[in-house]
């Protein structure tokens, strides 16, 4: 694709760049380093305060990374108010910037459109799930979240979503069309198991690994109950940080006392997370609601054999090439477990064929050259305000 000029584009909404916090922060980082990698000129607006991976990283500051500019937002640290107060921040910097795109990142932030919008600035909003849906949130945060959902269908120039079922909603709901651009994956390298065996007591194929934020919209305590039953001397490791959801991880630790084939790892990332990754007899997304799960193509991109709820979601990213079950079922979910737990065969099957399939399918070169082309885009949408109440 060619462009004509460097665009200067300020992307904003996410916790911080570089991080893996969740996976709106990969998306931001692939995408600002892709575009910076092509000439453009980016500005990412990061979110001061607390960080999910620990207190040590809460004063890391970078001022650049790969060729992208980072900014500090001012930030109020508590539950609700952190992406609020950083994304308000973020667009009066925004506005008052010289940028031809302003690149909002899911459906909060985009609350704060409208004042990026009266400066005249060009606006894409990027929606990476229907995040009202969210079991975490309270009352006000759910009635907010929805507020930056209209604000997005009323002031953005372009909408990105990430599944046909969430491009489907916006139809049905606002009569507004959106631009299906997919989530992208990188070949990894493959890494032997050396960080997990010294800490966890783990090699290869010896666990089943769930590897995510712990929130309750993904499902791990469907996969706990479930895995209790099954009879396997394998382990289960549930690898991740929580996200405003500190009691919801209290609990689930709880309920995974009696079993001590069940390992909690933290927050990971770097080699220890590749080598989680690499060494998994099976990866499983338990979830009820996603966007679109980078987990899982980052999953299948390392080889896994990976067992997923049938939502949409992970169904359409999956194909056949990956095993699913009902949807909140713990009986349907325990026996697929025990299923590939008892034929190797078949994991293997799965296993040799994921790779190529996902990475083939997803790629981030293709997103970033697609999101570079909507920028470009000068076509206006039709007006509908009448459903925006």
């Amino acid at each position: 694709m060619k462009e004509k000029k460097s665009l200067k584009i300020c992307q904003l909404g996410m916790k911080r760049v570089p991080s893996r916090e969740g996976g709106i922060e990969i998306v931001v980082e692939e995408l600002a380093t892709g575009m910076a990698a092509r000439g453009m000129d980016v500005t990412c607006c990061n979110r001061s305060g607390h960080h999910v991976s620990g207190k040590e990283f809460d004063s890391q500051k970078l001022k650049s990374y790969k060729g992208i500019k980072l900014v500090w937002l001012p930030t109020v640290n508590a539950k609700g108010l952190a992406a609020a107060s950083s994304s308000f921040f973020g667009a009066i910097y925004a506005a008052l910037g010289n940028f031809d795109v302003v690149h909002f990142h899911a459906e909060g932030p985009c609350a704060m459109m409208g004042i990026t919008k009266l400066f005249g600035k060009k606006c894409v909003a990027t929606i990476h799930g229907l995040d009202h849906q969210r079991s975490k949130w309270g009352k006000f945060a759910g009635w907010y979240i929805m507020q930056g959902e209209k604000a997005a269908v009323k002031y953005a120039d372009e909408i990105i979503v990430l599944s046909k079922s969430v491009q489907q909603y916006f139809m049905d709901t606002y009569g507004r069309e959106t631009k299906l651009i997919p989530n992208g994956v990188n070949r990894p390298v493959i890494r032997q198991a050396q960080i997990i065996k010294d800490k966890f007591g783990i090699g290869k194929d010896e666990y089943i690994l769930f590897l995510g934020r712990i929130v309750p919209e993904k499902g791990v305590h469907y996969l706990i109950e479930a895995f209790k039953n099954v009879k396997t001397k394998k382990k289960l490791v549930i690898a991740g940080g929580s996200s405003d959801t500190a009691e919801y991880y209290d609990k689930i630790q709880q309920s995974a006392k009696d079993d001590d084939r069940i390992i909690f790892t933290g927050f990971v990332c770097g080699n220890e997370l590749d080598e989680l990754y690499s060494n998994a007899y099976i990866y499983t997304l338990p979830s009820d609601l996603e966007g679109m799960p980078l987990s899982l193509l980052e999953a299948m991109s390392y080889g896994n054999c990976c067992l997923t709820s049938d939502i949409p979601e992970c169904a359409d990213v999956v194909e056949n090439k990956a095993v699913t079950f009902n949807k909140s079922d713990v009986k349907d979910l325990t026996a697929k477990l025990q299923y590939l737990c008892d034929n190797g065969d078949e994991v293997n099957k799965y296993k040799s064929q994921s790779a190529d399939y996902i990475c083939n399918k997803y790629n981030w070169n293709d997103v970033v050259d697609e999101t570079l082309e909507l920028y470009g885009l000068k076509k206006e949408n039709e007006k509908v305000l009448e459903k925006v109440k």
